[in-house]
């Protein structure tokens, strides 16, 4: 996934928080409007745009002359991409992944703590059904509904 620069991630930020009223897409005309204290060229936003479509960013759709132009992935999508590619970085992922998991707030920690009692459910309930192994990771023995692959972490099956 593509950083973004400043007046990409200002575009992006307009199109997500439009995104829920305006499932249909945004036009330039009413990006650059919600941009309205950069001063910004009508073609200029046209040209991030684009950019930012060609980049995968972005789905647009032909409305008359003019084009309508949504996310292609939710803010939360983008942001937890961009995280994987921090841990994908280099050195040692689980090391990365403790000191963040050491960094977060209290609250934070209960939200990850949740999320992952839900995937571990979800993934038990799974392994019930497909007939689930038993093996070892990182974290000690884990259920694997997924026998052949490795056990846990979805987000590194690209």
């Amino acid at each position: 996934m593509t950083r973004l620069g400043d007046l990409e991630r200002a575009v992006m930020d307009v199109l997500w928080d439009a995104a829920p009223a305006s499932s249909d897409g945004v036009t330039v005309r009413e990006v650059a409007d919600a941009l309205d204290g950069r001063e910004l060229a009508y073609t200029t936003v046209m040209t991030v745009l684009d950019r930012l479509a060609g980049k995968g960013m972005v789905q647009r759709e032909r409305e008359g002359r003019a084009w309508r132009y949504r996310p292609a992935a939710t803010r939360e999508a983008h942001i937890a991409q961009l995280m994987l590619e921090a841990l994908d970085l280099g050195g040692s992922r689980d090391a990365a992944l403790v000191r963040f998991a050491r960094s977060v707030t209290g609250t934070e920690a209960d939200v990850l703590r949740a999320a992952l009692g839900a995937e571990a459910e979800a993934g038990a309930a799974l392994g019930a059904e497909a007939g689930s192994t038993v093996e070892d990771g990182p974290a000690g023995r884990v259920e694997n509904p997924r026998p052949g692959r490795p056990a846990l972490d979805e987000a590194t099956d690209r």
